[in-house]
């Protein structure tokens, strides 16, 4: 292998760090740089919202990997530090006022949360977002019991906050603008569980209800809505979605589209240019997507660190396999989802009782997707069908008293 001079990942998120990890296992041995912009060592996100937010989870506990890891396979980490511009013909990243030369360079910038305008009311204190580890610092204060939380957005965030915030005994309002929650990403079967899930736990849910701008001088009081109601709110949590970090990107030349477009490879439009997790979109079935998850992330990252080390040795590039899968923790129950939905005329149910249900999508008569509630036999079941491109007969599916083993050996 010709050891190339310096390759750097910019991202110290759970991308990042994977693909550094990578490089080394395979056998990578020249200069490498991990660059991050928060003051931490790559750390999870996803118990940020769940676990760390109950107090359930410390920083230790979220940290991927000791700083030893790091120094044991000579990955210099840098924290705590902007990649400020690219400039990709003299092949070196600028930090500040130094720069820094790669021969291969991967873009892990994950993605930023969406905000609020300052005419809405966004730059009120009181009102946060979450996704970064200070992001959830400041919010922590906020969880009070019996304080009010008003929660905007009926996704998947907003209803993880949600949960938390009920079980830490705060009287949770969450509003959601289109007719029903989790309307942009699962089937109604699934909105309608998750509805009553939180009804139950006392969680006030009002969709199809538009903020009009929140209330305060400097500092959030409350939110009025268009239809003129007017909700109290000691704090707000908004979960409207999140945005590509693309600027590094953009601003040098490559091209995006619905992130940083990158092919089969995950190359981008420069072929020692890189990128993978929530920045990147790729091709998936003849449409460009970009998949936000930590699957996702980690497998991406995983496929550049081969194509890497294949393109220093000369070798064939891999192509990129996208195997979609996702999860959420509400209160007592784990949602586990396998597959894309997109397209699907049909839903199958599989009701087991005792709140363990499974949702199967279809499109025709072929399985593309499952939401599996505390039902992780269906899920993995449902997963493995749609990896191989089978389908599941939808009366096996149907008959809960039935073994879902069955459908395997079809």
């Amino acid at each position: 292998m010709r050891q190339a001079e310096r390759i750097v990942v910019v991202g110290a998120g759970q991308a990042g760090a994977t693909l550094a990890q990578r490089l080394r296992d395979l056998g990578y041995d020249g200069a490498l740089t991990l660059i991050g912009s928060e003051p931490y060592l790559p750390y999870q996100r996803p118990p940020l919202s769940k676990a760390y937010l109950l107090g359930d989870m410390d920083l230790d506990g979220l940290t991927l990997r000791p700083q030893s890891f790091y120094d044991d396979l000579n990955i210099e980490v840098q924290t705590g530090r902007a990649v400020t511009a690219i400039e990709k013909t003299e092949k070196l990243v600028s930090i500040g006022d130094e720069t820094l030369p790669y021969d291969h360079l991967a873009l892990v910038t994950g993605s930023d949360p969406l905000r609020l305008p300052e005419a809405l009311g966004g730059h009120l204190a009181g009102v946060h977002v979450v996704r970064g580890l200070s992001d959830i610092d400041a919010l922590e204060p906020e969880i009070v019991e019996g304080r009010k939380a008003l929660i905007v957005g009926g996704g998947y965030i907003g209803l993880e906050a949600a949960a938390v915030c009920a079980k830490r005994g705060l009287d949770v309002t969450l509003i959601e603008a289109a007719p029903r929650i989790l309307q942009r990403v699962a089937a109604r079967e699934t909105s309608n569980y998750f509805r009553a899930l939180h009804e139950s736990h006392g969680v006030k849910l009002l969709e199809n209800s538009r903020l009009a701008h929140f209330v305060g001088d400097e500092r959030v009081t409350g939110a009025l809505l268009d239809d003129g109601i007017m909700l109290d709110a000691d704090f707000v949590i908004c979960g409207i979605g999140v945005r590509p970090s693309t600027g590094l990107a953009e601003a040098a030349g490559l091209d995006i589209d619905n992130g940083i477009a990158t092919n089969v490879f995950a190359q981008t439009s420069v072929p020692n240019i890189w990128a993978a997790g929530d920045c990147a979109s790729f091709l998936y079935n003849g449409d460009r997507i970009r998949l936000e998850s930590v699957g996702n992330a980690i497998d991406q990252a995983k496929i550049v660190a081969e194509n890497i080390v294949a393109s220093l040795k000369g070798e064939t590039l891999k192509p990129y396999v996208a195997k979609p899968w996702f999860w959420s923790d509400q209160f007592d129950v784990k949602l586990q989802i396998a597959g894309l939905n997109r397209g699907y005329d049909r839903i199958v149910t599989r009701d087991s009782g005792a709140g363990v249900m499974s949702f199967w999508y279809y499109r025709g008569d072929q399985l593309i997707a499952i939401d599996a509630m505390n039902d992780p036999r269906a899920y993995m079941v449902g997963k493995r069908l749609i990896e191989a491109g089978k389908t599941a007969d939808p009366n096996v599916v149907r008959d809960a008293s039935t073994d879902l083993k069955s459908l395997m050996k079809r």
